[in-house]
Protein backbone atom coordinates (compact mmCIF):
# COMPACT_ATOMS: atom_id res chain seq x y z
CA UNK A 1 0.00 0.00 0.00
CA UNK A 2 2.95 2.33 0.85
CA UNK A 3 4.76 1.29 -1.80
CA UNK A 4 1.84 1.96 -4.11
CA UNK A 5 1.79 5.13 -3.20
CA UNK A 6 5.25 5.90 -3.34
CA UNK A 7 5.02 5.17 -7.30
CA UNK A 8 1.94 7.64 -7.25
CA UNK A 9 4.04 10.35 -6.92
CA UNK A 10 5.15 12.96 -9.72
CA UNK A 11 7.68 15.59 -9.45
CA UNK A 12 6.29 18.49 -11.77
CA UNK A 13 9.76 18.58 -13.23
CA UNK A 14 8.99 15.58 -15.53
CA UNK A 15 6.47 17.73 -16.87
CA UNK A 16 8.54 20.73 -17.20
CA UNK A 17 11.19 17.65 -19.29
CA UNK A 18 8.04 16.51 -21.49
CA UNK A 19 6.96 13.70 -20.00
CA UNK A 20 3.35 14.43 -19.84
CA UNK A 21 2.73 11.71 -22.28
CA UNK A 22 4.43 9.12 -20.21
CA UNK A 23 2.73 10.35 -17.33
CA UNK A 24 -0.68 9.87 -18.60
CA UNK A 25 0.10 6.57 -19.99
CA UNK A 26 0.90 5.60 -16.35
CA UNK A 27 -2.08 7.54 -14.91
CA UNK A 28 -4.06 4.89 -17.33
CA UNK A 29 -2.06 2.25 -16.33
CA UNK A 30 -2.03 2.90 -12.28
CA UNK A 31 -5.40 4.72 -12.08
CA UNK A 32 -4.09 7.50 -10.36
CA UNK A 33 -0.79 10.29 -9.92
CA UNK A 34 -0.02 12.50 -7.35
CA UNK A 35 1.94 15.33 -8.90
CA UNK A 36 4.09 17.54 -6.00
CA UNK A 37 5.75 20.88 -6.51
CA UNK A 38 8.91 21.45 -3.94
CA UNK A 39 7.53 18.07 -2.39
CA UNK A 40 4.09 19.37 -1.57
CA UNK A 41 1.26 17.53 -3.34
CA UNK A 42 0.08 19.45 -5.68
CA UNK A 43 -2.45 17.69 -7.80
CA UNK A 44 -4.05 14.16 -7.58
CA UNK A 45 -4.03 13.42 -11.53
CA UNK A 46 -6.89 10.19 -12.42
CA UNK A 47 -9.13 8.58 -15.22
CA UNK A 48 -12.27 10.71 -16.72
CA UNK A 49 -13.35 6.87 -15.98
CA UNK A 50 -12.23 7.32 -12.10
CA UNK A 51 -13.20 10.95 -12.22
CA UNK A 52 -17.11 10.14 -13.04
CA UNK A 53 -17.30 7.24 -10.70
CA UNK A 54 -16.45 9.36 -7.72
CA UNK A 55 -18.98 12.00 -9.24
CA UNK A 56 -21.24 9.33 -9.01
CA UNK A 57 -20.98 8.44 -5.49
CA UNK A 58 -20.63 11.84 -4.64
CA UNK A 59 -24.14 12.56 -5.96
CA UNK A 60 -25.67 9.32 -4.20
CA UNK A 61 -24.55 9.23 -1.25
CA UNK A 62 -26.13 12.95 -1.26
CA UNK A 63 -29.42 11.86 -2.54
CA UNK A 64 -28.90 9.24 0.32
CA UNK A 65 -28.32 12.39 3.09
CA UNK A 66 -31.25 14.06 1.23
CA UNK A 67 -33.80 10.59 1.67
CA UNK A 68 -32.72 10.05 5.38
CA UNK A 69 -33.34 13.97 5.91
CA UNK A 70 -36.64 13.94 4.47
CA UNK A 71 -37.52 10.28 6.02
CA UNK A 72 -36.63 11.90 9.75
CA UNK A 73 -39.08 14.57 9.33
CA UNK A 74 -42.04 12.60 7.31
CA UNK A 75 -45.24 12.08 8.66
CA UNK A 76 -47.94 9.46 8.16
CA UNK A 77 -50.06 11.50 5.63
CA UNK A 78 -46.79 12.34 3.13
CA UNK A 79 -47.07 8.39 1.81
CA UNK A 80 -48.89 7.13 -1.04
CA UNK A 81 -49.36 3.13 -0.86
CA UNK A 82 -48.40 1.68 -4.09
CA UNK A 83 -51.65 0.29 -4.92
CA UNK A 84 -52.51 3.75 -4.97
CA UNK A 85 -49.73 4.96 -7.43
CA UNK A 86 -50.70 2.15 -9.98
CA UNK A 87 -53.95 2.99 -9.79
CA UNK A 88 -53.46 6.35 -10.42
CA UNK A 89 -51.05 5.43 -12.94
CA UNK A 90 -53.33 2.99 -14.91
CA UNK A 91 -50.64 0.19 -14.13
CA UNK A 92 -51.84 -3.41 -12.84
CA UNK A 93 -49.35 -5.46 -10.83
CA UNK A 94 -48.86 -8.00 -13.17
CA UNK A 95 -47.32 -5.59 -16.01
CA UNK A 96 -44.88 -4.07 -13.64
CA UNK A 97 -44.05 -7.84 -13.15
CA UNK A 98 -43.01 -8.41 -17.07
CA UNK A 99 -40.55 -5.42 -16.80
CA UNK A 100 -36.75 -6.80 -16.71
CA UNK A 101 -35.26 -3.45 -15.64
CA UNK A 102 -36.26 0.23 -15.14
CA UNK A 103 -33.36 2.48 -15.00
CA UNK A 104 -34.12 5.58 -13.19
CA UNK A 105 -32.40 9.14 -13.48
Amino acid sequence: MISDMLNAIVPISRFNKGEANKIFDEVNKNGYKIVVKNNKPTCVLITPERYREMEEIIENYNLLIEAERRMENAKDDDFIYSEEVLLNLGITKEELSNIDEVEID
